[in-house]
């Protein structure tokens, strides 16, 4: 009796052991996320699309993270300053790079180019923008040399309602935006001008949303790397295709 009684407690023992040393294996890190719908915002379901997919990725890491939403330029700052440990929605570019890892990316979005359809005019290269106002996100990394082409002036605005609103009131001609982004608030800010305004026939390159860690910190590489085998696992079993799908059923897309 006394034996077995040792044995269980023992055994009780160890698994109080094992136990405590998960949960001190899970860690809290601070992400920092630019409020962009409808991947991002406090409003949003779920805080929103690409917010969604990274809270899903993390459920199968020791990362548990603690996402607040500001807006861009104090994302980048706080991350590498240290304030924050990682951004959760960033595009990549060779500049950001300096300053911070980044993840394989999880989510792909499509570019597009809208001008107002009484422009009955059919471009189909950027060269063709050439001497046009173009509304552009201030501090986006699009990943298109948009200064090499002559004469075209960027309207740079903090927000994609104030491009859209500068093309339906006529001072702009062109507008770049993410083509998710340009669905939702055509839908819900602009929904009666939507039939003014058309995609134009140029192809650009997709952009691919990661997260990424501010090489100041010290466990970034651990982070990340722990970030891109779950990324793999959510894509394998149909988990992350799923909310995807879920956010992209919401809209129907702007023609």
């Amino acid at each position: 009796m006394f034996k077995y009684s040792v044995s269980r407690y023992v055994s009780v023992f160890a698994f109080i052991l094992i136990f405590a040393g998960s949960v001190r294996a899970e860690q809290d890190i601070r992400l920092l996320a630019n409020t962009s719908p409808p991947y991002a915002g406090a409003g949003l379901p779920d805080q929103g699309l690409a917010l969604e997919l990274v809270r899903h990725i993390f459920t199968r890491t020791d990362y548990t993270p603690e996402i607040t939403i500001e807006n861009w330029s104090r994302a980048v700052e706080g991350a590498r300053i240290g304030v924050y440990d990682a951004l959760a929605s960033v595009w990549y570019s060779p500049e950001r790079e300096q300053d911070l890892l980044f993840s394989k990316p999880y989510l792909e979005s499509d570019l597009i180019l809208l001008k107002l359809r009484s422009n009955r005019r059919a471009y189909t290269s950027l060269d063709e923008l050439a001497g046009g106002r173009l509304g552009v996100r201030r501090d986006y990394a699009y990943g298109v040399d948009f200064d090499g082409i002559p004469n075209l002036v960027q309207v740079e605005e903090d927000l994609l309602v104030s491009n859209l609103l500068n093309l339906l009131a006529g001072k702009v001609d062109f507008v770049i935006a993410d083509q998710r982004t340009a669905t939702m608030q055509l839908h819900e800010l602009l929904n009666d001008k939507i039939n003014q305004v058309q995609v134009m026939g140029i192809a650009l390159p997709a952009v691919k949303r990661h997260i990424a860690a501010a090489r100041a910190w010290p466990g970034h590489e651990a982070m990340i790397a722990a970030f891109d085998r779950a990324l793999v696992s959510t894509q394998n079993d149909g988990s992350l295709q799923s909310i995807i799908t879920k956010w992209n059923e919401r809209y129907a897309d702007v023609k």
